[in-house]
């Protein structure tokens, strides 16, 4: 598969550590120019000089995709430094889990800003070029949770839940112009993304359940989109759900 992206443009959203890292090194590995975005400008910098290192082009966006603004300007830079954008990847998100009675809204506000709100900023900031070139593919990590909402993950369940809404719409109204969307859901990951559970007891329960199992690792995620990513034109996948063989829910 190392030449099927060649020419292609990728924009990579929280590219910066686990799912993000590992994509944008696999969409480079296929042949693809990756812009990376998250917040943490020397993470970025270390991705983009592997890639290099290994033949890759790569252009680093530091931004903050709970901000709306921010989230279209990402899109526009990688269009302005690549000339075009024709794949986006809107993987940048948190996991607050906590119980509904005592949770921080405030925390939970900024997670609906980054999961949902980001995601659909960056998404409508894409569409007219892929538009006018009638060419463009938008793919929107999820997660299991946005099928099965478990005690503990109202909201970040809510976000997800959001996630398939609005892709499924956006994908009936974009696919006219050749426009592809799909949602990778993944299920229990080896990634740092507990690491943001505000609440002490549920994030040892959470780690406790996770380290009982075989997670998925975060190039499994990679796989998954580069697989959906180098489909011929006229195949598009919708949705991939995909947990470790040990995970029930």
């Amino acid at each position: 598969m190392g030449d099927r992206l060649d020419g292609r443009i990728a924009l990579v959203t929280g590219a910066s550590s686990g799912f993000g890292e590992a994509m944008a090194a696999a969409l480079a590995q296929a042949g693809a120019k990756v812009a990376l975005a998250a917040r943490r400008k020397d993470r970025l910098e270390a991705l983009a000089e592997r890639i290099r290192n290994d033949g890759g082009d790569a252009h680093v966006i530091v931004a903050d995709f709970s901000r709306e603004a921010q989230a279209q300007a990402a899109v526009r830079e990688t269009e302005r430094h690549f000339g075009k954008l024709d794949i986006l990847i809107n993987n940048a998100g948190v996991m607050y889990l906590e119980p509904v009675e005592t949770a921080d809204l405030g925390r939970w506000r900024s997670m609906i800003e980054l999961n949902l709100l980001g995601l659909i900023a960056a998404s409508q900031a894409a569409l007219p070029g892929m538009k006018a070139r009638r060419d463009g593919h938008v793919v929107n990590i999820s997660s299991v949770a946005g099928h099965v909402a478990n005690p503990l993950s109202a909201a970040y369940a809510a976000t997800k839940f959001g996630v398939a809404g609005f892709s499924e719409s956006l994908r009936r109204e974009a696919c006219q112009d050749n426009i592809r969307v799909t949602v990778i859901s993944p299920g229990m990951a080896a990634t740092e993304l507990r690491d943001h559970i505000g609440d002490p007891a549920t994030r040892a329960a959470v780690n406790a359940r996770a380290e009982a199992m075989r997670q998925l690792q975060a190039q499994d995620i990679a796989d998954a989109v580069l697989f959906a990513v180098t489909r011929p034109p006229h195949v598009g996948i919708n949705e991939i759900l995909m947990r470790p063989t040990d995970q029930e829910r």
